[in-house]
């Protein structure tokens, strides 16, 4: 079980495509232009505040794209209480 979720509130999504880049596992757009994050299955999770685990080996990237991200749409949380990842913790998963 991983320890950290992603999501992305697409409210805040410009479309930039980092993202998409950054990690194409975790994260594609839609139709709509706006980026989504991807269930397990590979299928984009539409509903709002949709949530899904980040695997070990991609963290960094998505921690990446979530500070690379012009709209700050990416928000990182911990698994166990939903809280958000503080800058502090990100640097230490570094």
């Amino acid at each position: 079980m991983s320890e950290l979720r992603v999501r992305v509130d697409q409210d805040l999504c410009t479309g930039d495509g980092l993202c998409v880049q950054y990690a194409p596992e975790v994260f594609e757009f839609d139709v709509d232009g706006l980026a989504y994050v991807k269930g397990d299955d590979g299928e984009l999770l539409l509903n709002p505040g949709a949530t899904v685990e980040i695997p070990a080996h991609l963290r960094l990237e998505v921690i990446d794209a979530a500070q690379e991200c012009p709209g700050e749409c990416i928000h990182i949380q911990r698994t166990h209480d939903g809280e958000p990842l503080s800058e502090e913790e990100r640097a230490a998963l570094r």
